[in-house]
């Protein structure tokens, strides 16, 4: 059992993490801000659930006051959020808490700190099978604030006895722990629930980019695989948490249109945006994951199960499926 805090406790992975862990008998804190969620069940796995915003120099002061062998930092503005923010704001959420959180508690005996960063960092540029040592060329806002992060956790694996383990996250989905989770932006979550509301897929694109999904509870599943890893494990280079497989957003949509046909007993129509006149064609990207496969990860929910559970989540809840 470990004792571990975890920061952005009540956000759209960190929800689902912090239950994971704790229903694996660890010993979890959960910051949690603006408020505590209304969950008495989920709360009630907490060793404690505290509520504060890590941008605060007050609140981080407090959260130091203990000692903890594990930190989980998932706290960041969202990519939109990132790009209209003030460099000061953009800092002082995305970056400084990082920072002062790896400094402060590395004076306490913290073991591991485990930072979400994300494959965006590698900006556009990227093409083929990506490795973690591929150059970052971060392209916007949120990609290079995150980048900053990674640049502090190598210098704090350098110089401290702190773990800091990075990850690279790429596009996760699945049902949200909480109703005010903002998670129906990611992409197989919107087209689900455009299937099951308007009984059609539209695409905003002619569906021809590429991604790579992987579902929450892998996520999970890949960060306690790291929590248990060997101290002997690599650090000098971040993790990638990804499926491995890069797909269609067109074949993403005749997957979802199959589950509905299946569920149903529907042929939805999938309305594509127009090619626009010198469109080029889309790079065909992925991501390598060896490094994960050899501390034992793999992925066990495979894309069409997990479609099944996002239409599971809505005729159980009906209000979000109306949205």
């Amino acid at each position: 059992m470990k004792n571990i805090l975890i920061t952005g406790a009540n956000g759209y992975l960190g929800a689902q993490i912090s239950a994971h862990l704790a229903d694996a008998g660890h010993a979890v804190t959960a910051v949690c801000y603006p408020a505590i969620p209304d969950d008495a069940v989920w709360c009630a796995k907490m060793k404690q659930v505290l509520c504060g915003s890590v941008a605060s120099d007050a609140f981080r002061a407090e959260l130091a006051g203990q000692s903890y062998d594990a930190l989980i930092h998932l706290v960041s503005l969202d990519h939109h959020a990132s790009q209209n923010a003030s460099t000061t704001q953009a800092l002082d959420v995305n970056v400084h808490p990082t920072w002062d959180l790896l400094d402060r508690f590395a004076k306490k005996g913290l073991q591991t700190f485990v930072f979400f960063s994300t494959i965006h960092v590698y900006g556009g540029q990227a093409e083929g099978l990506i490795q973690e040592s591929h150059a970052v060329r971060p392209g916007n806002v949120y990609a290079l604030t995150h980048a900053l992060s990674e640049t502090i956790c190598s210098y704090y694996n350098d110089t401290t006895d702190v773990r800091c383990i990075q990850l690279r996250l790429s596009n996760s989905y699945g049902p949200p722990v909480f109703t005010e989770n903002n998670c129906w932006w990611l992409a197989v979550n919107d087209l689900c629930r455009t299937a099951y509301q308007s009984r059609q897929i539209r695409l905003l694109s002619d569906g021809s980019p590429r991604r790579d999904f992987i579902h929450g509870s892998d996520v999970c599943r890949a960060v306690a695989c790291l929590l248990d890893a060997s101290d002997a494990i690599d650090l000098r280079q971040p993790f990638h948490i990804a499926s491995g497989k890069s797909v269609r957003l067109l074949d993403l949509a005749y997957l979802i249109r199959e589950v509905m046909n299946e569920r149903y007993h529907e042929e939805i129509p999938i309305v594509c945006a127009p090619t626009s006149a010198g469109t080029t064609a889309m790079k065909q990207v992925e991501w390598d994951v060896s490094r994960m496969q050899a501390l034992g990860f793999t992925v066990e929910t495979d894309l069409k199960t997990g479609i099944h559970r996002m239409f599971d989540y809505f005729e159980t809840h009906p209000i979000h499926a109306n949205l």
